[in-house]
């Protein structure tokens, strides 16, 4: 957005300025072709009565030093012819053969018309011509051939002028444009800044109401306020959620233990019940843990002792080792490469312990490897995957796939691992693994 406004607002400055510069330069070169035109007829009109008053006495002597005086002092060359075209006066190397045309249209007594206006690049000589005589009778013909060096001279240099104020004018409305544009985008970029950061987890995201014009000011006072509520919301749910897990605790403890003080009343025939009742208890008290994690996955802090990824690779590794084994999944791990992230060593171990939990749930004979290249720790599998929908809802809480649903679990274990990472600044990704399987990436902030 920044660079279309960019452009819109200098294309208007280009537009406005070459409005104004392009006139101006028309009208320099017309003033200046308009000057030496002046000139030029008023020497044509000297000569033309110089040449009247020597066609009636008889004697040019006098029309043709003034014509030579004239060539030296200004360089330009003078042809005058009388009626019959025979030549008069001859300077600068022309001859009347080469003004043949300019010096009919004289005695003809065709005007000489309007001149083009001369241009810096112009070099074509400027050709004027007069009748000499009255406006009844020609008696002859005057031609001049105009230089037009310093007439172009002079407008090069009026150009140049008027070019390099365009110019200024030009960097001064950038300068312009950069500071509009700054001044009313800084206050989008914080918005999305701050839109970003609660998408990506962050509890409470506020941005500056003190910038950029009115609108966007209360469009920023309007973010903070549903930022606020947001949060506010996201507390009051973690707080019944952990608040819902520590008092169902107390019950659950007890019916623990009237379900465990009956295991020696029960008759042979009450034994499948009783297995199942006992399965169900141990399946609400792990839901209960979990939600009591996910409760307390954002608050972890958001610094703290820095985590030591190989160790906790190593360490979970070999804690699963042996139920990957019955499982039929062969676990590795390549030696990872030392690093501190913020995430503390325990955090990361309750990560792990989720993703290879699910990986011997629903993996089984599958291969399994553990790796760390330095900025994202993956886990990836070969098992039977999940398809692009699934992958995209298996991070929500409670999504179990259709087929895994006979399956002990609660669906909180990927929600509870992205809420530890978020909290933190990470991130966690889930993709496929290729022919077949899951790939889940943790990318983990370094510390420096």
């Amino acid at each position: 957005m920044r660079k279309r406004l960019l452009l819109v607002l200098l294309t208007f400055s280009v537009l406005a300025v070459a409005g104004f510069a392009a006139p101006l330069l028309r009208a320099t070169a017309a003033e200046r072709t308009q000057q030496l035109v002046l000139a030029r007829n008023a020497d044509l009109d000297r000569f033309a009565g110089l040449a009247d008053h020597a066609f009636g006495t008889g004697d040019a002597a006098v029309l043709r030093a003034e014509a030579r005086r004239y060539t030296d002092l200004y360089g330009e060359p003078l042809v005058v012819v009388d009626a019959a075209r025979a030549p008069v006066v001859e300077t600068g190397g022309v001859r009347a053969a080469d003004v043949a045309g300019p010096i009919d249209k004289a005695l003809r007594n065709e005007p000489a018309g309007a001149v083009q206006w001369l241009r810096p690049w112009s070099r074509e000589q400027l050709v004027r011509y007069r009748p000499v005589g009255d406006g009844t009778r020609v008696t002859g013909a005057v031609v001049l051939e105009a230089s037009v060096r310093r007439a172009t001279a002079d407008i090069a240099a009026h150009w140049a002028l008027i070019a390099s104020g365009a110019l200024t004018a030009l960097v001064v409305c950038g300068l312009l444009a950069l500071v509009l544009a700054r001044w009313v985008l800084r206050p989008l970029a914080d918005l999305g800044a701050g839109v970003r950061a609660i998408s990506a987890g962050s509890r409470r995201s506020r941005v500056p109401v003190d910038a950029g014009p009115p609108e966007l000011r209360e469009l920023a006072a309007s973010f903070n306020r549903m930022s606020e509520a947001v949060a506010e919301a996201d507390e009051r749910q973690r707080r019944l959620v952990a608040d819902a897990s520590h008092q169902l605790r107390n019950p659950m403890a007890a019916l623990r233990l009237r379900v465990d003080a009956l295991e020696r009343r029960i008759t042979p025939d009450g034994e499948g019940t009783y297995r199942s009742t006992v399965g169900e208890v141990d399946r609400l008290e792990a839901l209960l843990d979990r939600l009591l994690a996910l409760a307390n996955a954002d608050q972890a802090p958001a610094s703290g002792e820095p985590g030591d990824v190989a160790a906790a690779i190593a360490d979970r590794v070999r804690a699963w080792r042996s139920a990957a084994e019955d499982a039929g999944i062969s676990l590795t791990a390549p030696e990872a490469i030392p690093a501190r992230v913020v995430l503390s060593t325990e955090d990361l171990a309750q990560v792990l312990d989720v993703l290879l939990d699910n990986a011997v749930k629903y993996a089984p004979g599958a291969s399994v490897e553990v790796s760390w290249d330095g900025r994202a720790l993956t886990v990836a599998d070969t098992g039977p995957g999940l398809s692009d929908d699934e992958i995209s809802l298996a991070p929500q809480r409670f999504w179990r796939a259709d087929h895994h649903r006979g399956s002990r679990g609660s669906g909180l274990g990927l929600a509870i691992a992205g809420q530890l990472l978020a909290a933190h600044g990470g991130e966690l990704r889930i993709g496929r693994t290729r022919p077949h399987g899951l790939t889940v990436h943790l990318d983990l902030p370094e510390v420096r």
